[in-house]
């Protein structure tokens, strides 16, 4: 007698700790599932990479069939309020995802990124020079993870600094709209955080318009003016989208991969003695625990994968972290952590195809800045002693706070 394969549970004790032994199962022995809320989920390398590849898809809402889950809780959470991010372009499909992604994507080239090196380099050392005058510690989600990419991509828009502390809370509190465990709980602060961000970004729209500048805002609103490159509702979209996506996930990768490290001594010390493993070692860390677990698609056809057919319009969840670590792409040491991995960089952390993360090149440049230097500045780094303080969140899971000793 067989048993039944093993379904997708983020219920099962202990998940939110470490989602990963349930991930290799599900890699290795029912990878195309639906789940009980009637979406289907993918948990492997291969399958992962054809639906992400897959230009026929679709991540508009308008091209579900039937009963949507995702715009029924946006519609629970904001009533007859105007619904935002429509216009983003993670949410839209050619062309209009075409026309958008030109417009910004010229200032995330890997070679504009580059040239932020020496700034994002002096933020990292501000922030440990405060930590050191201060003398009691570190936690490196709040005095490194948040407020650096924070205070990046803040730098590229333009956007002032004023109320940093009050917008990161704001927009930690927005993403919780992207997770189908959290929304509803959380929605009247979900509600009053999008409030305050979208005015803040309005203000910050009109105060750009009056005093333009060499940064993305200005270019952006410069389109805007064009009438038929950018519309008003596309241009607060898409800054809201640059502010949240273009530190939120920045902070997952920097304390999930600080904290990976810590838990593997041996991998910490190989990168920290090795400058020449900066890149690789950023992207190993990308893929043993990404910052975003999953990304969504919907068919547009009915879709055969393995054995499964997928009928047309209904959501299709990739993995990316079962994806990251199944053993028939990356072997027996799938699980294991490995800074100078061959190949590290084919992790899907960042997607793939058209809507391939648009910041990767500077979410890699935050990565290996901010670990690289915290582990050569204070070589004795160690855990404060107290568990990892999981966010307890689904797709961006990450830390909420990572306490350590600085030797």
């Amino acid at each position: 007698m067989t048993s039944e394969p093993k379904p997708f549970n983020p219920f099962e004790p202990g998940f939110a700790e470490d989602p990963y032994p349930q991930f290799a199962e599900l890699s290795a022995t029912n990878p195309v599932q639906q789940t009980p809320l009637g979406l289907w989920a993918l948990f492997s390398y291969d399958d992962a990479v054809r639906l992400l590849r897959d230009a026929t898809l679709s991540v508009e809402d308008r091209s579900v069939v039937g009963r949507n889950p995702r715009a029924e809780v946006r519609e629970q959470i904001l009533g007859d309020r105007p619904q935002r991010g429509n216009h983003q372009i993670l949410n839209l499909d050619p062309p209009d995802h075409t026309r958008l992604r030109k417009l910004v994507q010229q200032v995330f080239t890997p070679r504009v990124v580059e040239q932020l090196a020496p700034r994002v380099q002096a933020m990292v050392d501000d922030a440990l020079d405060a930590v050191v005058a201060r003398g009691d510690g570190m936690d490196v989600i709040a005095d490194l993870a948040f407020p650096l990419p924070f205070r990046v991509i803040s730098a590229m828009l333009g956007m002032p600094v004023s109320e940093e502390a009050q917008l990161r809370d704001w927009a930690h509190t927005l993403t919780l709209g992207l997770e189908p465990l959290l929304a509803i709980q959380h929605q009247a602060e979900i509600v009053e955080a999008s409030d305050h961000i979208i005015e803040h970004v309005l203000d910050a729209i009109e105060w750009k318009r009056a005093h333009p500048a060499d940064d993305l805002l200005s270019a952006l609103i410069a389109a805007e003016d064009e009438g038929d490159r950018l519309s008003a509702d596309e241009l607060l979209d898409q800054v809201i989208l640059l502010y949240i996506a273009g530190h939120e996930t920045t902070v997952n990768l920097i304390g999930n991969g600080t904290r990976a490290l810590l838990a593997h001594r041996g991998e910490l010390e190989r990168w920290r003695d090795d400058p020449s493993l900066d890149a690789n070692a950023v992207d190993e860390l990308l893929r043993y625990d990404c910052p975003v677990q999953f990304s969504r698609r919907i068919t547009t056809t009915d879709l055969q994968v393995g054995d499964a057919t997928i009928e047309r319009g209904v959501f299709v969840l990739t993995c990316l972290a079962a994806a990251n670590r199944d053993a028939a792409k990356w072997g027996p040491t799938a699980q294991e952590l490995d800074v100078a991995r061959p190949g590290a960089a084919q992790h899907l952390a960042f997607g793939s195809g058209i809507h391939h993360c648009l910041g990767a090149s500077l979410a890699r440049l935050e990565g290996r800045t901010a670990i690289g230097t915290l582990i050569r500045r204070f070589p004795a780094l160690e855990p404060a002693g107290e568990p990892p303080d999981w966010n307890g969140r689904l797709v961006l899971r990450g830390l909420d706070s990572l306490p350590v000793t600085l030797g």
